[in-house]
C-alpha cells in the first residue's frame, strides 16, 4: 500500500514530502495509520547529520494513531485500538528483561540504524529503498509499521492527536524526575532549558512535591511559562550575575536534584557545581559523539555528589504513558499547554518553529 511520507534525502535540506510504498506488517508487526506526529530534537539532531542515521530515511518518533492491521502473531493490540507509539528496544537483553527498556543493549542499532532487524526496510520509493523504523516507527508519514514492544495502547477517551510526545520527549522530562532522579517531596529541583522536555519536568517536580523548583533558560517567554507550571524561580543566565552562587544561596547549601536538557558540556559542568552534597544531576540532552565534559573533581567527589546518563526518562512506556495520561485527565499535568499544531504538510514550517524556538512542542497532525 501507499504511505504519504517526510522524507530526509539530504543532510541539513528541508523534507520532502513523498508517495512510498509501505509493506504488509509481517508476523510480530503492527501496522499504524498516524493521526499526529510530535516533532522531536533528536528529528532536528539528525536531520543536521549530528547523529549517524543512513539516508533516505523518515524519521518522526513521536507518533500516535489507529491500529490497521496486526501480524499473526500479535495478541498486545487489535484493529481499531487507540495507541502511541515509543522508542524501540529487543525486548530480551538483561535491561529489557528488568523492565529498563530505555537502556537497551542494542538501542542505538535499534532506534538509529532504521532498518530491521534482518537490515532490511519497510518504505521504497519506486523499488529503491527508503530506509524507515526510526525509533522502531519513522511516524513522519501517514502510516507506519511497529511493533508490541514499542507500541502502547490508550484510551478512546483522551485526544489522541495530543498523545504522540508522551513516547518520547515529555516522557524523557516527567520521567527524569519520576522515576531516574527520582525528586522527592520537600526538595529542591533545578533544570536547565525550558523546551518541552525541561518543562515536562518542571510540571512533574510539581506533582512530585518538590517545594523549589527552578528554571534555567535563555528565553524569557519560557521562563515565565516555567512559572505558570509550577517552578517557584526562573532565572536567565544573560541577565543574571553569578547565577551559580546565587542558585547556592537561594537553597542554603545547593539542590538535590538536577537535570541538564542542552547537551552543552558548560551548562552540565555549572548544573553540577549547584548540587547539594549527595545531589544528583541528570543529562539527557543529545549531542555531537565528540562532546566531552569537565568536572571539578575534589568538588565533586567530597560531596557524594552523582552525574547520571538519562534515557527515556529511564522510562517502562507501558506503565509511565498511561500514568501520565491519567495525571493529564486529573488536570495535574498540563502538557497540551506546550503544543502547537501544525498540518503535515507544513512539517518544515513545523521544524523550523521548534530549532527557532517560536514553538515548544510542535506536533504535526497528519
Amino acid at each position: 500500500m501507499k504511505t504519504l511520507a517526510a522524507v530526509v534525502t539530504e543532510i541539513g535540506k528541508p523534507l520532502s514530502l513523498m508517495e512510498l510504498d509501505i509493506e504488509d506488517p509481517r508476523d510480530d508487526e503492527i501496522l499504524v495509520r498516524i493521526v499526529a506526529s510530535g516533532v522531536c530534537h533528536t528529528d532536528l539532531v539528525v536531520q543536521a547529520g549530528m547523529l549517524p542515521v543512513p539516508l533516505p530515511v523518515t524519521l518522526g518518533h513521536e507518533g500516535a494513531g489507529v491500529v490497521e492491521k496486526i501480524g499473526s502473531k500479535v495478541s498486545k493490540v487489535k484493529p481499531g485500538d487507540h495507541v502511541v507509539l515509543s522508542f524501540n528496544s529487543c525486548g530480551s537483553c538483561e535491561s529489557c528483561i528488568e523492565k529498563e527498556p530505555a537502556y537497551c543493549y542494542e538501542f542505538m542499532a535499534r532506534n538509529f540504524g532504521a532498518v530491521r532487524e534482518d537490515g532490511s526496510t519497510s518504505l521504497s520509493n519506486d523499488n529503491s529503498p527508503v530506509h524507515g523504523n526510526f525509533f522502531g516507527q519513522s511516524s513522519f508519514a501517514t502510516f507506519s509499521l511497529c511493533r508490541e514492544l514499542n507500541i502502547v495502547k490508550v484510551s478512546k477517551d483522551v485526544d489522541l492527536s495530543l498523545l504522540g510526545p508522551l513516547g518520547c520527549g515529555i516522557l524523557t522530562g516527567a520521567g527524569a524526575v519520576i522515576n531516574a532522579l527520582p525528586v522527592k517531596e520537600r526538595s529542591s529541583f533545578l533544570v536547565f532549558g525550558t523546551g518541552s522536555v525541561g518543562l515536562s519536568s518542571v510540571m512533574a517536580a510539581k506533582m512530585q512535591g518538590a517545594t523549589t523548583i527552578i528554571a534555567v533558560d535563555l528565553n524569557d517567554d519560557r521562563l515565565e511559562m516555567a512559572l505558570e507550571l509550577g517552578a517557584t524561580h526562573a532565572f536567565n543566565p544573560n541577565k543574571t550575575t553569578n547565577l551559580i552562587e546565587k542558585i547556592i544561596e537561594l537553597t542554603t547549601h545547593g539542590v538535590m536534584s538536577a537535570l541538564d536538557t542542552t547537551g552543552l558540556p558548560d551548562v552540565i559542568r555549572d548544573a553540577v557545581l549547584c548540587l547539594a552534597p549527595r545531589g544528583t544531576c541528570g543529562i539527557l540532552g543529545a549531542c555531537p559523539p565528540d562532546f566531552e565534559i569537565e568536572l571539578n573533581e575534589l568538588h565533586f567527589f567530597t560531596g557524594g555528589r552523582k552525574l547520571i546518563g538519562i534515557v527515556e526518562g529511564s522510562a517502562y512506556p507501558d506503565t509511565l504513558i498511561p500514568k501520565l495520561i491519567n495525571y493529564f485527565e486529573e488536570g495535574l499535568f498540563p502538557f497540551d499547554r506546550l503544543i502547537k499544531f501544525y498540518d503535515f504538510e507544513n512539517i518544515n514550517q513545523a521544524i523550523e518553529d521548534s530549532e527557532k524556538g517560536r514553538t515548544i512542542k510542535a506536533i504535526v497532525r497528519m
